[in-house]
């Protein structure tokens, strides 16, 4: 069995792949303090609970949080007497080019979305990732990444005026009732809401006319639902992109050991 190991920012997903399907998938916050004995006693009690009775041979990690890494490796050589394999490390082959600036040092998430994306629909697709940060990646005709836009993710843009202005309450975000607000939650949220809802069709709009190509929008990450509901801005939306990816980079690996 495969364990995949996706970590984030703020989250990090585990998921068991048994080679056709996931048998099971758990997130929990990102904790670089956390130790491998501490993932073994979360992961094992949730196994047991869901009555999971298999073995872990394999593991790969994606993680853009370089510290967390480490007490991943120890996990899986501890408890499942495997190494792991790392995205972004020399020893981990992609099924894509990596078309960038000469000494750029991309996103292992994002070359993980990109290896899904293509995939899952083939070439020419924006990826957009509404996680901490709200990134798109572009994926060339043959499925090479070959850049993208970083743009503050929704939440931390609410955070960042919550903390900047005093006089401005933390709210969440949703999909506000009427543009213009009469009332500072009501405008704060519209003004998250409607400005994502610009920066994406903007953004998109412009890799679309720089490529002279048609190419499709595929969406993740937790906020995606939430814009795509009132606006047609995607083609297609991806709950677990990411997990996928790692599946098909895995299998990559092994193909070519």
């Amino acid at each position: 069995m495969l364990l995949a190991v996706d970590c984030g920012n703020t989250n990090t997903v585990f998921a068991i792949w048994d080679g056709e399907q996931f048998l099971a998938s758990w997130r929990t916050s990102t904790e670089w303090q956390r130790t491998a004995d501490q993932y073994y006693v979360w992961l094992s009690t949730l196994m047991r609970l869901q009555n999971l009775d298999v073995q872990i041979t394999d593991m790969i990690v994606s993680s853009t949080v370089p510290r967390v890494v480490f007490n991943l490796r120890v996990l899986a050589d501890r408890y499942f007497d495997t190494r792991p394999l790392v995205v972004g490390k020399p020893d981990c082959l992609l099924p894509v080019d990596v078309r960038v600036d000469e000494g750029t040092a991309v996103g292992p998430d994002r070359l993980v979305n990109t290896v899904a994306g293509h995939n899952l629909y083939g070439g020419d697709l924006i990826m957009v990732d509404f996680g901490t940060a709200t990134t798109f990646d572009v994926v060339d005709t043959d499925g090479a990444y070959i850049g993208g836009v970083i743009s503050p993710g929704v939440n931390l843009s609410l955070e960042a005026l919550h903390q900047a202005a005093a006089a401005l309450p933390h709210v969440d975000i949703s999909r506000p009732q009427a543009v213009i607000g009469t009332n500072t939650v009501a405008c704060m949220q519209s003004g998250v809401f409607w400005g994502y809802i610009g920066l994406v069709r903007e953004i998109c709009a412009r890799i679309k006319a720089e490529r002279a190509r048609e190419m499709r929008v595929i969406s993740t990450g937790g906020l995606a639902p939430l814009f795509q509901q009132s606006e047609a801005l995607f083609d297609a939306f991806e709950d677990d992109l990411t997990i996928h990816g790692l599946t098909v980079i895995h299998q990559f690996n092994k193909d070519n050991a």
